[in-house]
């Protein structure tokens, strides 16, 4: 009897190099991430046309205030979610609100209480109360963006701009396949610098070793993503990749009645924000 072939075992996706190979369980609190991506970016897309052209401060703030409610009890409470509430937005917020602040003409705000004042430049508060809005409708703005940025991934986004807004798959599987080169390329490059330590290759510190490093790593990382390419190409010719109009999805991204009442409610708290402040003063 001839001995038989070993069976050869599939490897299931690791998170570390497929950062979209395990998907985040939804809990009743952390509901963000039981949601259609297309819910997320849909609701609270009015209240960020709005924002674009409300010139007051308390309309912003408001939906600030908003975004950070629903982010806060919604999302994972995370280093990133964390830095990004506690220190991104309000350090932003401030920065673009003072440089704003500075870039504002002074003639049209001269009528104001001085603020600061040196030599023959004056910094009115009119100056500031224009700048620090600006900045807060910016941020604003970016933490409505994060409602769907810290709980979606992109091959999900894509999957349901797929199925659900009718964008033809071989837009979406590009796109798909494009988010999976990302955290490939960041693999294959720690493994080339790895392979780099273990040969003592550009040892040493300063400027130009750190520049002969870098150059080091080119070469074997076009040459991983070429390879990389040609398996892609290769098996979405293998799946008769374009062949047919439709294809069948793997992985489905459903649109529930839970996605419409969180569309519904965003937009009834958007436009109870906006009947409190109005006016808002346009322009």
């Amino acid at each position: 009897m001839t001995e038989s072939a070993p069976l050869l075992a599939v490897q299931a996706p690791d998170a570390r190099f497929d950062p979209y190979a395990q998907r985040i369980e939804a809990s009743p609190v952390r509901f963000l991430y039981a949601l259609n991506p297309l819910a997320k970016l849909a609701a609270p897309l009015p209240a960020m046309i709005v924002l674009i052209f409300v010139r007051d401060a308390a309309t912003p703030a408001a939906f600030l205030l908003l975004a950070y409610a629903v982010l806060l009890v919604g999302a994972r409470f995370t280093r990133v979610l964390a830095g990004v509430l506690l220190l991104a937005l309000p350090l932003g917020a401030l920065a673009i609100g003072f440089g704003f602040s500075l870039w504002t003409d002074a003639s049209q705000v001269d009528d104001t209480p001085v603020f600061w004042q040196i030599g023959g430049w004056t910094l009115y508060q009119g100056a500031l109360a224009i700048g620090f809005a600006t900045g807060l409708r910016l941020a604003a703005i970016v933490a409505l963006t994060l409602i769907a940025g810290l709980s979606t991934t992109g091959p999900d986004l894509v999957r349901a701009s797929v199925q659900h807004l009718r964008v033809p798959y071989r837009i979406g599987y590009t796109a798909l396949a494009a988010f999976r080169f990302v955290p490939r390329f960041g693999h294959e490059l720690d493994v080339i610098r790895q392979a780099h330590r273990v040969r003592g290759s550009h040892g040493g510190r300063g400027p130009f070793t750190a520049v002969a490093r870098w150059f080091g790593y080119v070469v074997p990382l076009m040459a991983g993503a070429i390879r990389h390419a040609e398996r892609v190409a290769l098996a979405m010719d293998s799946r008769a990749f374009g062949a047919y109009p439709d294809r069948t999805e793997r992985h489905l991204v459903p649109y529930r009645v839970r996605d419409t009442v969180f569309i519904v409610l965003f937009w009834a708290a958007s436009a109870a924000v906006l009947w409190l402040f109005f006016p808002w003063g346009l322009g």
